[in-house]
């Protein structure tokens, strides 16, 4: 509980507008294809790693200059001498467990900018949110990565827009990469949308340039949908077949 009400205090000192709250990671799930590719924590370097690393001479470099990346928001709580190999273990303790509405109820009190929670996966979950008086939902399964088996949010997603819709501003994530998935989102009810992977493959090629690429690249990729469909402007997704 101090490490959350020091966060708090830090993002409102900060003037941060809203505060996300992840309910999408309870803890580390099991992930075949990562053991299968040899992701870990610390990265493993193999004949493999090392002739990509070489292929990559400005990337080598700048990580060099930089150092690998952290949870820099984590830092001032971890112990001194951590190394990447013991990481995983102190944010599992730390910050892993189910969240719920007793939780909740505490950062929504200590927090009075506005209050979203990412993670949300069925209608009950949202009725939960509205109880506790948040301002927003993430309808969100973490792309899949936690837990493969679980409902497509964009399902649960149709269903919360429809009956939650006009009590509580709900946004969805996980699965989007273009253009026409931002259209299929927002045309099943959803108010804004949220993509990891494509910014990072646009920040990894274009260094500091390919945030700003990425999202030229998914305006006219969704404009292109909108002319195919004669929608005119974004609010009339729903109106239209997707």
């Amino acid at each position: 509980d101090s490490v959350r009400d020091d966060i708090i205090k830090r993002a409102e000192a900060a003037e941060c507008p809203v505060l996300v709250i992840l309910a999408d990671v309870p803890t580390f799930g099991f992930r075949p294809r990562d053991i299968r590719n040899g992701l870990a924590m610390p990265p493993k370097m193999s004949v493999k790693n090392i002739l990509q690393i070489l292929g990559k001479p400005n990337w080598a470099m700048q990580t060099l200059r930089y150092g690998q990346p952290n949870f820099e928001t984590l830092r001032p709580y971890m112990p001194k001498g951590l190394d990447l190999a013991q990481l995983g273990k102190f944010m599992d303790k730390t910050f892993s467990g189910r969240l719920n509405e007793e939780k909740i109820k505490p950062i929504r009190d200590m927090w009075k900018g506005k209050l979203v929670i990412k993670g949300v996966a069925n209608e009950a979950d949202a009725e939960s949110a509205i109880r506790l008086g948040l301002d927003g939902i993430i309808v969100s399964n973490h792309g899949g990565r936690q837990l493969d088996a679980g409902e497509s949010t964009i399902k649960p997603l149709a269903r919360i827009a429809e009956k939650y819709g006009s009590q509580i501003k709900v946004m969805m994530d996980s699965g989007l990469r273009g253009g026409p998935d931002i259209a299929r989102t927002m045309a099943s009810g959803a108010e804004f949308t949220f993509m990891g992977r494509s910014f990072m493959y646009g920040v990894a090629a274009l260094g500091a340039k390919g945030g700003d690429h990425t999202i030229s690249l998914l305006k006219t990729e969704l404009q292109q949908v909108m002319e195919q469909i004669c929608c005119e402007e974004v609010k009339d997704f729903p109106n239209h077949l997707i």
